[in-house]
């Protein structure tokens, strides 16, 4: 459950820092007041898109923060660590800022985290309706997940969309097949050949460095043993070798040391150079030896460097883009040659149609039963609401082909009065009615739930009289089962709260502010008069407002 709230400079909020109790919490004041900022902070910490008008005027950012008690929720324990972004056990710390910019940042657990990941942690803790919630019931997708929601198989309609996305896929493929089959067997032999090509020529690109070095060494041998010659004739083997000069000069220096000692250190360095010279010269002939003049391998060099050119400039790429070529043409060869006829993507098209089948039927299995006991319990909550004799009931309506949620239409159909037909919500639904149908079904989704706390954003708008105070009932015994809280402008709910919070706006400097006050008794009383009647209260609408509280 939601524990603390902290918001700063946010719209016209300065700083107001929230404790949360359980139990069913009410929200009060005068319109205008900014009691709905508070849904919209935690919409954003949620992972709602910011704007840069949410930050106060004159501030450089707003910034938002709540702690959330998880223990009712092991899931998103779960999910924490896999994302990396645990912390204090039992405790989920969401913080968000926004710049004045519009730019913002958000972090879980004092790491930093994606809106999308605000958004999955969101969905296991806070469950909002807005005081249009009613309006989204006429969407097919609405009501297709709150069914899916009462009945547990959110996770299966999942596997149901991702089955009917692989057939579609498919059969998409075998129907372009069908009609490009000509096409495609022209290209697949097409393909077939060159890859045999490609193969065939087996280009390896450590093998092609190695080729073009023995290509240069070949086509340059006669030089190379010239040069090495040269370097034994001028070393050792020639008339005047230096080797010859050098083992002489240092004889001539080693008699001469023998009456000055200073002479050493050149006999030392002409002994150094001697043996890096033989060293030079013994390399030299061994290369010599080895360096192979073989005009065969020559030619088989120049014939696969002529093989390998050739057919890079066929194909317009670089020797080295061979390879890379190949894995394209063998990718592209498995798409198209899939058999004859295309028998084996027909067949992989009936495997993908018989799992959406399977996991389809499987979803409308538990539809069925989820759909008319969730007919029965809101129909018996609009019967509380003024609709008596009224029916709601969830149709299941068959499809042909089937589609993405399953083999069926999920319609949202009431009868206003008894004995009339069912028909479908946005055709026989004035606003009133259908504000309170979607409240009842708010509420029997809701204690089914898995996220701790509820939120109700003046969903009592429409609703007066003693439809108000059973509302305000409804909302209380969902306190008892759920975190709930709910903004209201009617007294008779504002009575039945466990905790009552009046939201007020006062001038300051430089414009406007919101307070929030956490109200006791007397205060209550003085709040509830003013919502039962307005400016001037009497004390007759206190004693009012006093015998509501009492009840």
């Amino acid at each position: 459950m939601l524990n603390f709230l902290t918001v700063r400079d946010f719209v016209i909020v300065d700083r107001i820092e929230l404790e949360f109790q359980p139990g069913f919490t009410v929200l009060t004041g005068e319109t205008g007041a900014g009691k709905s900022i508070l849904i919209d902070a935690l919409g954003l910490l949620l992972g709602g898109r910011a704007e840069a008008g949410v930050v106060r005027a004159g501030k450089d950012r707003a910034e938002l923060t709540a702690e959330f008690d998880t223990t009712a929720v092991p899931a998103l324990a779960d999910w924490l660590k896999e994302q990396g972004l645990e912390g204090d056990e039992g405790i989920c710390l969401i913080r968000r800022q926004i710049d004045a910019s519009g730019r913002s940042r958000a972090f879980v657990n004092g790491q930093p985290a994606t809106l999308q990941q605000l958004k999955e942690a969101g969905e296991m803790l806070v469950d909002i309706q807005g005081q249009h919630a009613h309006l989204s019931l006429l969407k097919a997708q609405t009501r297709r997940d709150l069914l899916d929601g009462y009945a547990g198989l959110a996770d299966l309609a999942g596997k149901v969309a991702a089955a009917w996305k692989e057939w579609q896929a498919l059969k998409r493929q075998r129907e372009a097949w069908e009609e490009n089959s000509a096409a495609f067997a022209a290209e697949a032999e097409q393909l077939r050949w060159q890859v045999k090509e490609l193969e065939t020529l087996a280009f390896d690109p450590d093998q092609w460095q190695e080729l073009q070095a023995d290509h240069a060494r070949l086509s340059h041998a006669a030089t190379l043993l010239e040069g090495a010659q040269y370097g034994l004739d001028l070393l050792d083997e020639g008339d005047m070798a230096v080797l010859s000069q050098l083992s002489g000069l240092s004889s001539r220096l080693g008699g001469l040391v023998e009456y000055d000692a200073s002479l050493k250190e050149a006999q030392d360095a002409v002994d150094a150079a001697e043996i890096q010279l033989r060293e030079a010269a013994y390399g030299l002939r061994h290369y010599a030896q080895r360096l192979d003049l073989d005009p065969e391998r020559l030619a088989e060099c120049e014939q696969r460097l002529q093989a390998v050119h050739s057919c890079a400039r066929k194909y317009r790429v670089s020797p080295e883009g061979l390879p890379e070529l190949l894995g394209q043409w063998r990718e592209r060869l498995a798409s198209i040659d899939v058999g004859e006829g295309g028998e084996d993507l027909q067949r992989r098209e009936q495997a993908a149609r018989k799992d959406y089948l399977d996991l389809a039927g499987e979803l409308s299995a538990g539809r069925k039963p989820a759909a008319a006991e969730l007919s029965e319990k809101v129909t018996a909550i609009m019967h509380q609401l003024a609709l008596a004799g009224g029916r709601f009931e969830i149709g299941l309506t068959p499809l042909a082909e089937g589609a993405a949620y399953g083999l069926e239409q999920v319609d949202f159909l009431v009868a206003g009065h008894q004995g009339v037909a069912p028909r479908p919500l946005e055709k026989v639904a004035s606003g009133g009615e259908l504000s309170r149908i979607s409240l009842a079904v708010q509420v029997t989704v809701g204690r089914v739930a898995q996220v701790p706390t509820l939120v109700f954003d003046e969903v009592d708008v429409g609703i007066g009289g003693g439809v108000a105070e059973i509302v305000g009932k409804l909302l209380k015994g969902l306190g008892a089962e759920r975190q709930v809280l709910c903004i209201t402008h009617l007294p008779q709910v504002a009575a039945l709260g466990d905790h009552h919070w009046q939201v007020s706006k006062s001038a300051a400097e430089g414009g406007v502010t919101s307070r929030i006050a956490v109200l006791e008794r007397e205060a209550r009383i003085e709040e509830i008069a003013r919502m039962l009647g307005g400016v001037d209260i009497t004390s007759t609408t206190r004693a009012h407002a006093t015998e509501m509280l009492g009840r």
